[in-house]
């Protein structure tokens, strides 16, 4: 483990397993306020009065206010430490989810939507940095990794989670267990969470500065087409989250509690590509096993063309390709993230901050517009997953024919 924050007394640190279960449990408020409430969307229109596409923007409103604030919740930590930003998104995340179980109309709906995206993305965000905080090189590739697989489990559990909620109770339940679960966290990062951004390495927080660190970050051509790689091997994957009701209930006649069909074969992809990370961590280069990502991702959409181009959907079929899809996203993204992060070595919350933003407004896109065009067709989404990937996979290309020696460090 590396000391280099300037005096941060380590003894005062979780371990690794424990402070990468605490992360993991952080970077869960995402997936469960997104795959959580999916199931409900029927309930939800029916209780709420709504129509279908009013509810499908709950979705677009959390992912657009997740987008803008992710942009600050890592300057802030820069500025004023990585814990108390952390403590106070999750104080903000647990009034939201009240204010979302006790709406009574979509238009108030729309609004707790979007409070809980301010909020819900400082774990994830400041969660990394607080990894380059205190590892470095492929100490931090396999913490980044480790976190990964323990997180994997949560878009599994949350939409078998909604789904059974919604079958034996209101969707107003979900959004409570949303509220207790953000109070758990509250009080377990106000009791372990180490501070791990001493004041002497703090950045100020004013208009200029900021203005000069967002420049320079969004300015720099590495940091775009890095950053623009994850973001379209993500929003390859999102595609499919966002158009869960329609490709389980219509183009695969599965029920509410039945989502486990399209999230658990993603999930167990994202647990061993992440194993896989972290096993290579160190053995090969982070530009090898980057490739070794777009293999896997490239055969999965290849496969999931052809599949649908000859077939109607089908469990395991349609299913099937997204496990090979999550194994190489997984793969791949440890070190994209890492090469990111040591752009800018001393705004690395700002940094982190930047490519989420740029991850999830590709997704807020994805969600509220390419979503919606392509849903009616399961051949249209996995062509859409495919043109997703191959912008991914372009943009990394030239990376390296503009800086053929990124990523070649163990």
């Amino acid at each position: 483990m590396s000391n280099e924050s300037g005096g941060l007394q380590l003894s005062t640190t979780p371990s690794s397993g424990k402070l990468a279960l605490l992360l993991a449990a952080l970077a869960m408020l995402g997936p469960f306020s997104v795959d959580a409430y999916l199931p409900a969307f029927p309930s939800i229109e029916h209780s709420l009065s709504a129509s279908a596409l009013q509810v499908q923007q709950t979705l677009t409103a959390y992912m657009a206010a997740f987008a803008v604030m992710i942009l600050w919740h890592g300057a802030l930590s820069d500025a004023f430490g990585r814990r108390s930003i952390i403590l106070l998104s999750l104080a903000v995340y647990a009034i939201a989810s009240i204010g979302c179980a006790a709406v009574h109309s979509i238009e108030y709906f729309w609004i707790f939507r979007m409070l809980q995206g301010v909020s819900a993305g400082a774990g994830v965000v400041i969660g990394r940095a607080i990894i380059r905080d205190l590892y470095s090189g492929s100490e931090a590739a396999k913490m980044l990794s480790l976190v990964t697989m323990i997180f994997s489990v949560s878009p599994a559990i949350a939409p078998i989670v909604g789904g059974w909620v919604v079958a034996v109770s209101v969707w107003r339940t979900l959004f409570l267990l949303l509220f207790a679960f953000a109070i758990v966290m509250l009080w377990w990062c106000w009791r372990t969470l180490p501070e791990t951004l001493p004041v002497n390495q703090r950045q100020r927080f004013h208009p200029e500065s900021l203005w000069e660190n967002y420049r320079q970050i969004f300015s720099s051509r590495m940091f775009q087409l890095k950053a623009a790689a994850i973001a379209c091997n993500f929003s390859g994957l999102f595609l499919y989250v966002a158009s869960a009701p329609v490709i389980i209930t219509r183009h695969l006649g599965l029920g509410p509690t039945e989502f486990s069909w399209l999230f658990v074969p993603s999930v167990v992809g994202i647990f061993l590509g992440a194993l896989a990370a972290n096993r290579l961590a160190g053995r090969i280069s982070t530009q090898r096993q980057i490739l070794i990502g777009f293999v896997f991702l490239m055969a999965a959409c290849l496969f999931n063309v052809g599949y649908h181009a000859f077939f109607p959907a089908a469990v395991p079929w349609t299913v099937a390709p997204l496990f090979l899809y999550t194994i190489g996203m997984s793969m791949a993204a440890p070190g994209l993230t890492l090469l990111i992060l040591d752009l800018f070595p001393t705004i690395r919350g700002t940094v982190a901050s930047c490519q989420s933003f740029t991850m999830t407004m590709l997704s807020a896109v994805v969600a509220g517009l390419l979503a919606p065009m392509l849903s009616d067709s399961v051949l249209y989404l996995a062509i859409g997953q495919l043109v997703l990937l191959l912008m991914g996979f372009t943009l990394w290309c030239c990376v390296l024919l503009i800086q053929p020696s990124a990523g070649l460090q163990k």
